[in-house]
């Protein structure tokens, strides 16, 4: 990360991205009528509360979305296979047909955040998983 400059109480730092994705940012920062600043600033804090749960403890309850590639060599039956490994966890998913290839499952989750985090890893590791992202809240 490059330089920070402190300006009665905050700061200005440089960050180096690639070309094409500033030219994109900025068009949507435009179109969204703010600056670049507090686009970033509302990125940073969606970053920090989409992750801030991994360094929880206690339970969580939400939704965990995997898109992968349904053409991929036995991607269906490991994940299912991983969420029956997760039983515990596992309320119910929901199977979304995106197009030909790409599939979005929705797995609804409730248990400890540790056996949690494993699932998220397991579904990672699965061949033709593309992306999982996880949309988490703390219990009592």
């Amino acid at each position: 990360m490059g330089s920070t400059i402190s300006l009665s109480g905050v700061r200005r730092f440089s960050v180096t991205v690639p070309e094409d994705l500033l030219e994109e940012f900025d068009a949507l920062v435009s179109e969204l009528g703010c600056t670049r600043s507090s686009a970033i600033q509302r990125a940073m804090r969606q970053f920090m509360a989409e992750h801030s749960w991994m360094s929880g403890k206690g339970s969580v309850a939400g939704v965990l979305a995997v898109i992968y590639d349904h053409e991929a060599r036995g991607a269906d039956e490991v994940l299912i296979d991983v969420q029956h490994r997760f039983l515990e966890l596992v309320s119910a998913s929901l199977h979304v047909h995106l197009d030909e290839r790409n599939c979005l499952l929705a797995i609804a989750i409730r248990g400890d955040v540790k056996r949690v985090k494993k699932l998220v890893v397991e579904l990672e590791k699965i061949r033709g998983v593309k992306q999982v992202r996880a949309l988490l809240f703390p219990t009592v």
